[in-house]
């Protein structure tokens, strides 16, 4: 294809893993743009695996929780990965969300303030050698603009395309059309020719967003007050299968891709126009698992 092609996310789950490497490997030999790693199952880990996997690929986590470690134990593994990738890791951070908090033990604090305080503290570690750059989890505005002042890059997840250029205003314009600058989304993805089949399969994977409250102020700011309503009036009344039902086909459409190989690459291409310049595809199946969903990708960008 003559096309850039979009990033991939791929979870190392276990059981997998060496294959997950394997499948890296052959989207670095394809020409993807990137892999980026979710939480899930070790993301520095699979990071350090990554480094020596493959040679040219951008690669980065999407997001490392800052509460996971301490934040000389984070500067030591980033800047291990760092070194022996060739300087290839982007050190995608976040504040998560209340459950992974819950999982962790931990209390957080302001999101603001706890990221300010992570990036200044990870900054003034020495001993270790130079860091990766620093890449921030973003939903909402002031988190954006936050990125924008001390960060080299921000990172989406499940955005509305249509809002992202109200996101992205906040950035200053040299940020916005610096190559230096990653501008990312993770969009859950899903190919088939049964297009009905697709958009359950990206209905059921992101039920479990619907249920945050960060994810649902953000929805509703991207215009989709009626939607997160009556997902909140659900969740309150213990109708959580009543769910998929409540997410309306324009909020879908807004928010995942879906359907036949050239309609997912055209909706990358309209992710790139709406001002992403790394989309991020994380693949899921209308018939089978992630590797299934990975071969799909793999033969619509081929």
């Amino acid at each position: 294809m003559t096309e850039t092609l979009p990033a991939l996310s791929l979870a190392a789950a276990p059981g997998r893993r060496r294959l997950t490497l394997e499948l890296a490997a052959e989207g670095e030999r394809r020409g993807f743009a990137g892999i980026y790693i979710p939480s899930p199952f070790g993301n520095m880990a699979h990071s350090s695996a990554l480094a020596l996997a493959t040679e040219r690929i951008p690669f980065g986590t999407a997001i490392a929780p800052i509460y996971a470690r301490t934040v000389e134990d984070f500067a030591q593994s980033a800047a291990f990965i760092h070194e022996v990738s060739g300087g290839r890791f982007r050190f995608g951070i976040g504040v998560a969300h209340g459950p992974s908090h819950i999982r962790m033990g931990v209390t957080p604090g302001k999101p603001l303030a706890d990221i300010r305080s992570f990036v200044a503290r990870l900054h003034a570690q020495e001993g270790f050698g130079p860091l990766p750059p620093v890449v921030l989890a973003a939903l909402r505005k002031r988190m954006v603009a936050l990125a924008g002042e001390i960060a080299e890059g921000v990172v989406f997840a499940n955005a509305s395309r249509s809002h992202m250029a109200a996101s992205l205003s906040v950035l200053p314009t040299e940020k916005r059309g610096s190559a230096d600058f990653l501008i990312a989304n993770m969009i859950p993805t899903c190919i088939s020719d049964d297009v009905e089949a697709a958009k359950a399969v990206n209905r059921k994977n992101l039920v479990r967003y619907t249920t945050l409250p960060n994810y649902r102020n953000y929805w509703k700011e991207a215009g989709y007050v009626e939607e997160m309503a009556a997902i909140e009036t659900a969740i309150a009344e213990g109708r959580q299968a009543d769910i998929p039902g409540l997410m309306s086909d324009r909020w879908l459409a807004d928010a995942t891709l879906y359907g036949t190989a050239a309609q997912v690459r055209d909706g990358i291409a309209a992710w790139r126009a709406a001002g992403v310049s790394t989309p991020i595809v994380v693949p899921s199946s209308a018939a089978g698992n992630q590797i299934k969903a990975v071969e799909e990708v793999f033969a619509a960008f081929a």
